[in-house]
């Protein structure tokens, strides 16, 4: 990393380069590293950027994607990197960086030049509340400004050798790969009432059977158990690109929200026609007829501005079997020509051991925009296990190898990854705004919590040590040694 900044605290210059090693094999060689400077060197906007990326063939297992896909990378260098500027400087590590982050209305600086490896089209960036997930987020952690604080917050009592620090990093990921992927949805009204949800998309534990099923119902105006949701099996269930690009609900939820408004309209359409019919003397006293659009649906009913209503039983019953029998079903697709970036504030607090090198990560909160919230449930348990995955490669997990190529520790007993017991304690939260290009204003959740730990968490040694370790993970003999190399200098 390279960046040039003024006196006054303005960025003008900022220069990646990267060195990725692909393994024995291609896959995802150029994706994963290009995204590594898309989104790591977007946060910041300054007027010139340079991004420059070497990728190598070795004789090591081969790479391919893994959640945040080459962006935490990037933003371990970035972020790291700032915090070295702000405390050479003497800048506060939040101010300087907010000040040259992008804001809603900026071109995403990297758009016009990188989209996947195919012709770039600029983007413009919608939404941001990053400022205000950094307020919320410092308020709820309890952040010290670094010009507030003195030396006793770094102390112990009476355990001279174990000393504390916090960190901070501001992270952005994307929404999905705009022009290619796609995702398609059906859905039919069966004679009960309620609604079969055919989605390509696949559940892999995050909850996104139960998130379209709840757009759906949104939409139908139904509760989500009336949504049946079959899903993943190709052969009876429309296509879908697949669940990566943190994309399934922003894509696959277009893609059912459209579906779901044929459905709707043709309810309403049903709907108008059996309330009119039904009333004679509303006939007398008026010759304008019931507009569908007029027609609410709430409650598992369709509503009439006059108050009276119809069930979708009884509507699914009247189309089926009574007058101008049909099946009311609806199909929609959706390709979205933009990636919505989504924002996120992440703090970690630590303690250090200067004996052993030990880190204990005691606190990691996480302040996010990522558009309008679905479903707050599943969507903090995205963050949470996302914190605990970054976490691991932060402090303890690291493929060695051997000077011929040969990983040493192939074990999970020597590849150490945290279990319940040892996780720190950890909060989240959403700071909504609405993002237009989507139906229900939503931003991606499921990559951005891999982006910020690690940086975050190496602030935190940075600060409570003083000393900063480049490379990752965090382990106490690399910590020991740092220490140690601080006190012969």
């Amino acid at each position: 990393m390279r960046t040039g900044v003024m006196e006054n605290g303005s960025m003008i210059a900022n220069e990646m380069i990267v060195l990725s090693d692909t393994g024995a094999y291609g896959n995802h060689a150029l994706t994963v590293t290009g995204n590594t400077g898309h989104k790591a060197m977007s946060l910041y906007n300054a007027p010139n950027i340079r991004f420059h990326a070497d990728i190598v063939y070795s004789n090591r297992p081969s790479s391919g994607a893994y959640r945040g896909y080459g962006v935490p990378q990037g933003f371990w260098a970035v972020e790291s990197h700032m915090e070295r500027i702000c405390r050479e400087m003497g800048w506060d590590p939040i101010e300087f960086r907010l000040n040259n982050a992008v804001q809603a209305g900026d071109e995403h600086p990297l758009s016009k030049v990188w989209s996947e490896g195919r012709e770039p089209k600029p983007e413009v960036i919608q939404t941001c509340a990053l400022p205000e997930a950094v307020q919320q987020g410092a308020d709820r952690f309890g952040w010290r400004k670094k010009a507030l604080v003195s030396d006793d917050y770094h102390v112990v009592p009476g355990q001279p050798h174990l000393r504390k620090g916090q960190g901070v990093a501001l992270v952005m990921q994307g929404t999905a790969i705009p022009y290619l992927d796609m995702g398609a949805a059906i859905i039919k009204m069966n004679d009960d009432g309620s609604f079969n949800l055919l989605v390509g998309a696949t559940d892999l534990g995050t909850g996104s059977d139960t998130v379209l099923a709840q757009m759906a119902a949104e939409v139908l105006g139904c509760p989500l158990e009336d949504v049946i949701v079959y899903s993943s099996d190709t052969d009876f269930t429309p296509f879908d690109k697949g669940a990566y690009a943190s994309s399934t609900t922003y894509i696959s939820g277009a893609a059912t929200v459209r579906a779901a408004e044929q459905v709707a309209t043709q309810i309403r359409a049903r709907a108008a026609r059996m309330l009119v019919a039904d009333s004679e003397v509303e006939k007398e006293i008026t010759d304008t007829p019931l507009q569908p659009e007029d027609v609410e649906l709430y409650d598992r009913r369709a509503w009439a501005p006059n108050g009276r209503s119809v069930s979708l039983e009884e509507i699914a019953l009247h189309t089926l079997h009574s007058e101008d029998q049909h099946q009311i079903m609806g199909i929609g697709s959706y390709v979205s020509p933009v990636s919505p970036p989504p924002f996120a504030a992440q703090f970690a607090e630590v303690t250090v051991d200067t004996e052993t090198g030990q880190v204990t990560v005691g606190r990691l909160l996480m302040a996010l925009d990522c558009g309008v919230i679905v479903n707050p449930a599943t969507a903090s348990g995205q963050i949470e296990g996302g914190m605990c995955q970054a976490l691991g490669y932060a402090v303890s997990e690291e493929m060695v190898f051997d000077e011929r190529g040969r990983v040493v520790n192939p074990c999970f007993g020597d590849y150490r990854i945290f279990s319940a017991d040892e996780m720190p304690e950890m909060q989240v939260i959403f700071v909504e705004t609405y993002e237009p290009s989507h139906p229900f204003g939503v931003k991606a959740v499921a990559e951005i919590p891999l982006d910020g730990v690690a940086p975050a968490v190496a602030n935190a040694v940075y600060d409570a040590i003083d000393v900063q370790i480049t490379d990752i993970p965090l382990t106490p003999e690399k910590v020991w040694r740092a220490l140690r190399e601080k006190g012969k200098q």
